[in-house]
């Protein structure tokens, strides 16, 4: 809506007598001519001419500042339930994972999101996961109302554990942006736009009965991806895994970390690499993020050989993870071993 149409109907009717020239009715409001120009919406979308429509959104990848991991670190999140969680016990957390991906998705409608959320879960299995040197985790948070979680879980096949930021503000911190543009068909969606759309609309008229159609979350809203890794790769720190074999580690894959979690005996953690989206389906490929966890030649690879191989060699993302110094510290072990 534009500013001429909400003053306008803003204006009261008339009062003044009928012999009144019409311009002085029009004027009756005092004019304030001290008052400052129409405020910036908090999401800085210009009302005029919104940069939706604009295509692909300009920010970039920098990697987020100590000085900003610190300051969301006690952001809240919400989990299925309801309950809270900080935003420091998803990555960092005495018996959760030492590397952490964190994905920022779009509104749980999103029929390109849950596209990018269910290829991943063919692709990166828990067990993949768990079977990394260093244990590590994925996290996926939304934006929306937290009931629509299990809606969404089940319409991904994820595996993950699934948060909500419902007002954004970790976006927001984090640098990303709000679009509507679609911008080139990645890899990793296989479903129709239009059908797509459809499911999404699908899904929004069945919660109807529980109120929660309006509740998926901001529509421009768009996300990225965020690893978090510990400073140094052998710490005294003890891992979840910590000698004991499978069952342990798969007790830090399900650990539900709260806000009352104890974080005084943690790593210090900062993100190695990250990727913001451009547009509502700019999620980074696949390929790119098994290879950033050091997962190559696990999961089943897109069907399309030829998009796999250029998916690998056109990153989107910045930043440099453990993987490679992992793969060395397994081959030095392998080698040990090999000798006794």
């Amino acid at each position: 809506m534009s500013d001429t149409k909400t003053d306008s109907a803003a204006v009261p009717p008339a009062v003044a007598p009928a012999a009144a020239p019409v311009q002085d009715t029009a004027a009756a409001p005092p004019p304030q001519t001290d008052a400052p120009p129409r405020a910036t919406p908090p999401t800085s979308i210009d009302i005029d001419k919104p940069t939706d429509f604009d295509g692909q959104i300009a920010t970039n990848d920098e990697i987020p500042s100590d000085a900003t991991i610190a300051k969301v670190a006690d952001y809240i999140l919400l989990d299925k339930h309801g309950k809270s969680h900080t935003f420091r016990s998803l990555y960092n957390s005495r018996n959760g994972a030492r590397r952490v991906l964190v994905i920022f998705i779009r509104h749980f409608f999103c029929g390109n999101c849950q596209e990018y959320i269910r290829t991943l879960a063919e692709s990166i299995s828990s067990e993949a996961l768990l079977g990394l040197p260093v244990s590590t985790s994925i996290v996926v948070i939304g934006c929306g109302d937290p009931k629509l979680i299990d809606m969404y879980v089940e319409a991904t096949n994820c595996p993950y554990s699934l948060y909500t930021d419902p007002k954004s503000a970790l976006f927001d911190a984090f640098g990303m942006v709000k679009t509507l543009a679609l911008g080139e068909k990645p890899a990793y969606i296989k479903m129709g736009f239009l059908k797509g759309v459809f499911t999404g609309m699908g899904q929004a008229l069945k919660q109807l009965p529980r109120g929660l159609t309006l509740k998926s979350g901001d529509q421009r809203q768009v996300g990225g991806e965020f690893l978090f890794e510990p400073l140094d790769l052998v710490t005294p720190i003890t891992t979840p895994t910590d000698g004991q074999g499978g069952p342990a580690i798969m007790d830090a894959f399900d650990h539900q970390p709260s806000q009352s979690d104890d974080n005084s005996q943690c790593e210090v953690k900062k993100i190695t690499w990250c990727h913001r989206m451009r547009s509502t389906r700019d999620h980074a490929e696949i390929p790119e993020i098994m290879d950033l966890l050091g997962l190559d030649g696990h999961g089943q690879p897109i069907k399309d050989t030829a998009l796999w191989e250029k998916t690998i060699q056109t990153r989107k993302g910045t930043g440099l993870s453990m993987a490679s110094k992992m793969n060395e510290l397994t081959a030095a072990q392998q080698a040990e071993a090999n000798k006794a």
